[in-house]
């Protein structure tokens, strides 16, 4: 199997840390993305890379934008979802990057060091494309961050689930009014582990035809709202309870459990198609028809040989449709093998996390055709690998675009890495 080759760009933040789904490719050709920071100090960074320059730019710091620069709070560390552009803007959230372990656990601060504010909560945020202006929409309730989001473009509506306690929450554009809707799931991950603890979803779907908006739950419920609704209904003839998927104990952390990882719309097919994380299965999702089919194992080719889930716990979120509309592009794990003997991780870990080492394959899928294909490991000029990897975009002239860990003069951070067909 031949290996593909990944180019590490430092953008100049010596700070940055793991960032999930933040990272899209605009429609001027620009790569916008965020770095992000677990400092109580300063907070997360936004760029763009211009492919036509090969250049990394500063766009924003965080916490401005936000209008919390005087404070003196918890800042905007991260943003854990990706860019939705609409009518010359981009739209996304922020989310906190620092966490206070209570009994073991990582859960949102009640006590902030030095002196600071408690953390005020995430904002959904807007860019302009045209002009570079950000505009403030809304504030989440109750100081928590938003840990989810998607864009119903023809209707206006910004849908988001926040974190820790998981409400689900609805931003009208045309008027600027967020509403809490209700909680997701138990008390989401500010519950208690093995009674109403519940990892929550990090991907949702709007079906464009009618609005309605999708997302899981960790025993594999599939909820669904309307904006006219007053609260969540839960689908009573689908759920993710598969038995390929693995069994799960959604009380407990340490996996995403029968969550789908990630899903979009495919338009051609008036279906959406899924991704389960641990189990890597891609999936079907006819909402209309209220119909899930298992198409695939969308792993790397040595997992789908070994039979094994992937080292990261969660599963992995590089999961998008590429700008042919037809192909899958996935960033996923394969297994280490030395001297003929696979590298083993840890059994159980009680966050997302990895559980041990494992190479990073390209697997694209050809949705018309059905046809897989693993493009190999994926590694540094220097033979190392890139690691902690839960993003993914992909250019105009089909390079991919990722955020990794690698070393930097020492010391490891997180940027962006490209990686060419």
């Amino acid at each position: 199997m031949n290996s593909l080759t990944a180019k590490a760009y430092f953008s100049g933040f010596e700070l940055a840390h793991d960032t999930y789904n933040a990272i899209s490719v605009a429609s001027n050709g620009k790569v916008y993305y965020v770095l992000c920071s677990e400092s109580y100090d300063i907070g997360g960074q936004m760029y763009a890379y211009d492919p036509a320059t090969d250049q990394t730019e500063w766009v924003a710091d965080l916490t401005d934008v936000c209008g919390e620069k005087e404070a003196n709070a918890i800042p905007q560390g991260k943003s854990h979802v990706r860019f939705y552009e609409n009518n010359g803007k981009l739209y996304f959230a922020t989310h906190i990057g620092v966490y206070e372990m209570i009994e073991g656990m990582e859960r949102l601060p009640t006590q902030a060091p030095n002196g600071k504010n408690l953390y005020p909560g995430g904002h959904f945020l807007s860019y302009d494309l045209a002009t570079g202006e950000f505009e403030d929409l809304a504030l989440a309730p109750d100081g928590e961050g938003i840990l989810t989001m998607t864009i119903d473009r023809e209707r206006g509506h910004l849908y988001g689930i926040t974190w820790p306690l998981g409400y689900f929450i609805d931003l009208d554009l045309s008027t600027k009014t967020l509403k809490k809707v209700a909680l997701v799931s138990a008390n989401g991950e500010a519950g208690i582990p093995g009674d109403d603890y519940r990892v929550l979803c990090r991907s949702m779907l709007v079906d464009p035809r009618d609005g309605n908006v999708y997302f899981s739950t960790a025993e594999g419920d599939i909820f669904t709202y309307q904006p006219d609704d007053e609260g969540l209904t839960k689908l009573e003839n689908i759920d993710l309870r598969i038995d390929y998927f693995g069994k799960y104990d959604p009380k407990h952390p340490g996996s995403m459990g029968y969550n789908w990882r990630k899903i979009f719309w495919y338009a051609p097919e008036q279906v959406a198609y899924g991704i389960h994380g641990n189990s890597g299965y891609l999936f079907r999702f006819d909402p209309k028809a209220q119909k899930i089919e298992l198409v695939e194992r969308l792993t790397s080719e040595p997992s789908r040989k070994s039979g094994m889930f992937d080292q990261f716990s969660y599963g992995y979120l590089g999961f998008q449709l590429g700008p042919d509309h037809e192909t899958i592009y996935y960033l996923t794990g394969g297994p280490i093998y030395i001297d003929g003997k696979r590298v083993k991780g840890a059994d159980q870990i009680a966050k997302g996390a990895a559980k041990g080492l494992e190479n990073l394959h390209l697997v694209t899928y050809h949705l018309p055709t059905l046809t897989y294909h693993d493009h190999g490991p994926i590694f540094y000029a220097d033979g190392s690998r890139p690691t902690y990897v839960n993003s993914v975009a992909i250019g105009a002239d089909k390079s991919v675009y990722t955020l990794a860990r690698f070393d930097h003069q020492g010391h490891e951070i997180q940027d962006l890495v490209k990686i060419s067909l």
